[in-house]
């Protein structure tokens, strides 16, 4: 993928100091993000309490965030390649430090939320990012290394982000949090503004408004179907049908238009490329059959003091999502490694595989579940989803990439991951609870185990609709 450039890549090799400066610059920028995403999960009790409110409450303010990002993730790529990407991060990394301050002094919910649409803004940083480094590192097997260092911060800080949040929460109040975040973000801010260069697509038509809105209410449609879907029992499904049909009916008019747009959002012939829904698919399922697993099954079966490991909501992280996050933040950089000698494709298939071997393990951590297979079973998701597989879908959605349209594809693929995230819960807790229901809790575990290995079996399937970035030049 070719880019333009305002300065000349001609010291890209004279010793590596320019990148090693741009790596830093994006990193610090990815934690921004990072932080935002996982550093108040520890807090939300202390903020519940602080702010006078209820646990569904702090927890809708959550969902704004994740819908906010998903959301901003979709175009925001797109709007960089034309007006320059160096600008538009500069302005997410803004956005994102004005919302933290909100957020910060927030007399109530209803301002919490309004700093967490504001923080949402920084849900496209890590295509951003990638799509930054892409222009600066042209070689292959040299992009993919430094590829997999900036990914492997987004499953997780090592399991820090958490801890720290906790800590900050207890001893400082939840206020402290998004002081800390804010701080990290005016960071990145000062290091993109000395460090990273500007670039732009090669061509820079006037960005496409019309399929900005039209995708963004079909996307929004379809994230709050799933989102009342997760609901279960209490789901409205009048709702949900109609949710349903509006998410179409956009995403037909959005075709329409983007058939007739000289200068599309998205062209429909790249939509129809299986660069584009192969991608989209294999991320799409990768996520519905795994993140609900560690971000949610496991922690429950952790605790579960009857049919689990009984387990202190205290200490629960350090036997799961720590491990899984340390090794996922370790191993990225090896990832890289492998895709720079076996190609992304493959690596990503191995990781997949891997994942689905971890998730059968899993079945019998649920039969006869202990601390150390927890830790084993974190362990192992961390390895081949965390630290492999995430890796190599954010690597292939800009390799992939089209040169006249570098932002499309990466945005798209962010939206997938939230919508997988999104779906996973709503279809492996959905089976987890009809089988808790009829056949006891250790039965809904690995029922939502076979769940998982069910759709990490289809992503591996459609894996194989994914071309070779060469082909698609």
């Amino acid at each position: 993928m070719t880019e333009v450039s305002s300065k000349k890549p001609s010291m890209l090799d004279k010793g590596g100091r320019s990148i090693v400066a741009l790596m830093v610059a994006l990193l610090v920028a990815i934690f921004a993000f990072q932080l935002n995403a996982s550093m108040l999960s520890p807090a939300l009790a202390t903020m519940t309490r602080e702010l006078k409110t209820t646990d569904s409450q702090i927890a809708l303010t959550q969902t704004v965030f994740f819908t906010a990002a998903a959301l901003f993730s979709l175009f925001l790529p797109r709007l960089a390649d034309l007006v320059g990407r160096k600008k538009v991060l500069t302005g997410i990394l803004i956005s994102t430090i004005l919302g933290c301050a909100v957020s910060a002094i927030a007399p109530n919910v209803t301002v919490l939320m309004i700093g967490r649409i504001l923080q949402g803004a920084s849900g496209p940083v890590v295509p951003m990012c990638l799509i930054m480094l892409r222009v600066r590192v042209s070689e292959e097997k040299r992009y993919a290394k430094l590829m997999a260092i900036l990914t492997s911060v987004n499953g997780g800080i090592a399991g820090v982000d958490a801890l720290l949040g906790g800590w900050l929460a207890g001893n400082f109040g939840f206020r402290s949090v998004f002081w800390t975040m804010a701080a990290i973000g005016i960071i990145a801010v000062l290091l993109v503004a000395f460090y990273a260069e500007e670039s732009h697509a090669q061509d820079t038509p006037k960005m496409d408004w019309v399929g900005v809105v039209t995708l963004g209410i079909a996307f929004l449609a379809a994230y709050l179907a799933i989102n009342e879907i997760g609901k279960l029992a209490g789901a409205n499904l009048s709702l949900v049908a109609g949710l349903v049909v509006l998410a179409v009916v956009f995403f037909v008019v959005f075709w329409n238009v983007e058939g007739k747009n000289s200068a599309p959002l998205v062209s429909t012939k790249y939509m129809s490329q299986r660069r584009t829904w192969g991608l989209l698919s294999c991320t799409l399922l990768t996520m519905t059959g795994v993140f609900a697993i560690m971000n949610g099954v496991v922690p429950q079966l952790a605790q579960d003091a009857k049919a689990g490991a009984g387990m202190g909501a205290d200490i629960v992280s350090f036997a799961t999502l720590t491990p899984y996050a340390i090794i996922g933040f370790v191993f990225g950089p090896v990832a890289g490694m492998l895709a720079a000698k076996f190609g992304y494709r493959l690596v990503l298939r191995a990781g997949i595989l891997v994942s689905v071997l971890g998730v059968v393990f899993g079945i019998y951590v649920a039969a006869s579940p202990s601390v150390w297979s927890l830790v084993v079973l974190s362990l192992w998701l961390g390895i081949s989803y965390a630290g492999v597989a995430n890796i190599m879908l954010n690597g292939l959605g800009i390799v992939l990439s089209p040169k006249d349209n570098p932002g499309y594809l990466p945005g798209m693929n962010a939206g997938a991951f939230n919508l997988g995230a999104g779906l996973s819960f709503a279809i492996l807790y959905a089976v987890m609870t009809n089988f808790v229901q009829s056949a006891g809790a250790s039965a809904g575990y690995i029922a939502s185990m076979v769940a998982g290995i069910v759709l990490l079996a289809l992503a591996f399937a459609c894996s194989f609709l994914i071309p070779k970035p060469e082909d698609c030049e």
